[in-house]
């Protein structure tokens, strides 16, 4: 149950300071806290074992216009 615990907290010290999250399942052995922050958005695994995995995606500062999405379309689709 210190796990539960520990991604409990955590949601409450989101939510006292007004930080954005949302929950997602990725992996069958964690549970993922998304959070999205100016310029930045932060991905914090909470692990079966008690361990934490943070990825954190951070901006360039460079805004495209819709031709963008070209790229977006002929390098990741199947």
């Amino acid at each position: 149950m210190e796990s539960i615990n520990t991604i409990n907290n955590f949601l409450n010290r989101l939510i006292e300071n007004k930080i954005y999250f949302r929950l997602n399942k990725v992996r069958p052995e964690s549970i993922m806290v998304e959070i999205a922050v100016p310029g930045q958005r932060w991905e914090i695994e909470f692990m079966e074992d008690g361990t934490m995995e943070i990825e954190r995606f951070i901006s360039n500062g460079i805004i495209y216009d819709e031709s963008e999405l070209n790229v977006l379309f002929n390098e990741f689709s199947d």
